[in-house]
């Protein structure tokens, strides 16, 4: 007998039959997936479907059996709540036509009618693992139906693939069916028999070998991304490349970084990656002291140290000034020179950063009257703008879009540095304009006196003539002046790069007149390699080139091979000999890109076997990698016949 605390769990039992199947089918496609994410949403809807069912059923429950039960005669209500004796008695007798009216066949009908099977949800989770599944297909990512894949394809298969990756990878060898795959860069991949037939088809790369296979295996050694073929079906053989270490250097965050004058440490974090393995890191230092040209430099290595990973060196350090070496005035350029455990090694080579230590400022109480090639403290040395030209041109040409304002900056710092360095030596000249060569002054007392004066006299009124410089040492101090000028017009111009010549120049002047009092004696000479008989008269052109080529005309970067290929594509006649093999050359050496070079290259393999819409799809290939179309400058003649001018006119 049903009492009025259970009598709404049939009703909740056959609600849940009734909701079962749809809660069931919406969590199997997950397991089946095994995407924990989907199981783990899939799992909270049915529970949440499943208490939001059983609120419903609590509330509705007796409007369902008044519904379904005639014999109830709609005094439900009196099951949950009989206060009078009347009422307690007319519970009694509803319980018993309850027990009597709720069979199995009754619940079912009500669970029918009023609990909805919920099918919208459950399309809505198929779709979505329909969906991922897909995906997983595509990418080859799902376990179950790669798994399955892979028992047929071996079992069905002849042929074994084999790769053995590099020793440094530690990657595991791979044997099994064909299939797609990726495997390290310098791999190396076998084709092998099972039944060892003496012939078979060899196996096609993208690139055009030909791999025989037999009773020995193929082999070939992975270095670029290809597909291959076998009886028809074609595999994906993509080539994970081995990079260089990445090196990143978090502080100091400027390229140049000034220290405060007070400073006592100065921060260097360093972290340096690999996909593998970091054989060595190695941070180079060095320490530039002195003033002038006479700067004194001294270097210093710093190992880097290992950790747990090998795939990754660190180094947060704050190091004391004491430790650098550095002193007031001093600065320490370091880079950051890794390689990796690659056979042979790649290696990758941070920019150079400075760390600047301010010196304090010096007063000049030289009181001699003898010139000195030297400059105050605070000026910037030949040597020490040259180092801050070429640190800028790395700069922007490792980074295109560096910010406009910041390289303005610097090239205008580097200029003004330059200008206080060519106006520092212009003293020794006297006036600026000197700088320009020889000057031409008027002379008012006639061509003789001014020849008289200039062989036989010394004129002081001239600002060159108040040194003590001898007329040699002037030119070098005008040609290094010069220089100097020429190198501070182009950083004006944020020209950095054709700045750097002249700078050279006026080093190269400026150690001139420092080595002046040196000898120097040129102890070798140059001796011709020796002619050999043998090949003497002898009519052998073996190796020689024409280099000639007719007088106006155009360099063409396109081959003749590959016109004549492109030629032949936009018609359906024969195609030229070899041209297999050019077109092969011309897409590896233009398609960088993987997938775009594996596609020119089965578009190449698919006109081999003979598709003829397929050589729109190559020639179009061919065609996107020419970079540099070449431009006619000379007409080309056309005969203008009458009959040409007659259909050319118009009617």
């Amino acid at each position: 007998m049903f009492t009025d605390a259970n009598f709404t769990l049939p009703v909740w039992d056959a609600a849940r039959r009734r909701r079962m199947p749809v809660w069931v089918a919406a969590v199997v496609p997950w397991v089946l997936l095994w995407c924990w994410q989907g199981l783990v949403l899939s799992v909270l809807w049915v529970a949440f479907d499943a208490w939001r069912l059983r609120v419903r059923v609590r509330r509705e429950a007796l409007r369902w059996l008044d519904a379904e039960i005639p014999a109830l005669e709609d005094s439900t209500a009196l099951l949950v709540q009989a206060d009078s004796p009347v009422a307690q008695l007319q519970r009694a007798r509803l319980q018993r036509k309850l027990a009597a009216a709720m069979d199995a066949a009754t619940l079912r009908t009500i669970a029918h009618k009023r609990v909805r099977p919920g099918y919208r949800w459950l399309s809505l989770s198929l779709a979505a693992a329909v969906a991922l599944g897909s995906w997983q297909y595509a990418h080859g990512g799902d376990p179950i139906i790669a798994a399955v894949r892979a028992k047929l394809a071996e079992e069905t298969s002849d042929i074994v693939v084999r790769v053995l990756p590099p020793a440094y990878t530690g990657a595991p060898r791979v044997d099994g069916a064909p299939h797609d795959m990726q495997v390290p860069e310098h791999s190396r991949v076998e084709w092998c028999l099972k039944t060892r037939r003496a012939q078979d088809a060899p196996i096609e790369l993208s690139d055009g070998q030909l791999l025989k296979i037999g009773h020995q295996c193929a082999e070939w050694t992975a270095n670029e991304s290809v597909f291959w073929r076998w009886h028809g079906v074609r595999y994906n053989l993509r080539v994970l490349p081995d990079r260089a270490p990445d090196i990143e250097i978090a502080a100091p965050k400027e390229i140049i970084h000034v220290l405060p004058l007070d400073a006592r440490s100065a921060a260097i974090a360093i972290t340096v990656r690999d996909d593998y393995a970091v054989k060595r890191a190695v941070m180079h230092m060095t320490l530039a002291r002195g003033n002038g040209e006479n700067i004194r430099f001294s270097d210093r290595e710093v190992v880097l140290p290992e950790s747990n990973d090998p795939k990754l060196r660190t180094s947060v350090r704050q190091w004391s000034l004491a430790e650098l070496g550095m002193k007031p005035g001093d600065e320490l350029y370091f880079f950051v020179r890794a390689t990796d455990n690659a056979e042979p090694p790649h290696a990758s080579q941070s920019p150079t950063y400075t760390l600047r230590l301010p010196g304090p400022q010096q007063v000049d109480t030289e009181t001699t009257a003898l010139p000195v090639l030297v400059k105050p403290e605070n000026l910037r040395s030949q040597r020490q703008v040259i180092i801050d030209t070429e640190q800028l041109v790395a700069d922007m040409k490792a980074n295109p879009r560096l910010d406009p304002a910041n390289v303005r900056n610097r090239s205008e710092t580097i200029a003004r540095d330059q200008a206080l360095l060519r106006r520092r030596y212009g003293q020794f000249l006297g006036e600026e304009s000197s700088i320009f060569g020889e000057e031409e002054h008027e002379s008012h007392g006639g061509a003789s006196e001014h020849g008289l004066m200039a062989q036989f006299g010394h004129m002081h009124d001239q600002e060159e003539n108040a040194t003590l410089f001898d007329e040699a040492t002037k030119k070098v101090l005008r040609r290094a002046l010069a220089a100097m000028w020429d190198a501070e017009k182009e950083l004006r111009a944020i020209t950095p790069k054709p700045a750097l010549p002249p700078e050279y120049k006026a080093l190269e002047a400026i150690k001139e007149l420092q080595q002046a009092d040196r000898i120097y004696l040129h102890k070798t000479a140059f001796a011709p390699p020796a002619i050999k008989e043998d090949k003497r008269m002898t009519g052998d052109v073996v190796g020689t080139k024409n280099y000639q080529r007719e007088q106006g005309a155009a360099n063409d970067p396109v081959p003749a091979e590959v016109r004549a290929l492109l030629r032949a594509l936009a018609a359906d006649g024969a195609l030229p000999a070899l041209w297999s093999r050019d077109a092969h050359d011309w897409i590896r050496a233009r398609i960088s890109n993987d997938e775009q070079r594996l596609a020119a290259q089965r578009a190449v393999q698919d006109v081999a076997d003979g598709c003829v819409p397929c050589r729109a799809v190559l020639r179009a290939w061919l065609r996107g990698a020419i970079t540099e179309a070449p431009v006619l400058l000379q007409a080309r003649p056309v005969a203008q016949t009458p009959f040409v001018k007659a259909w050319g006119a118009k009617p």
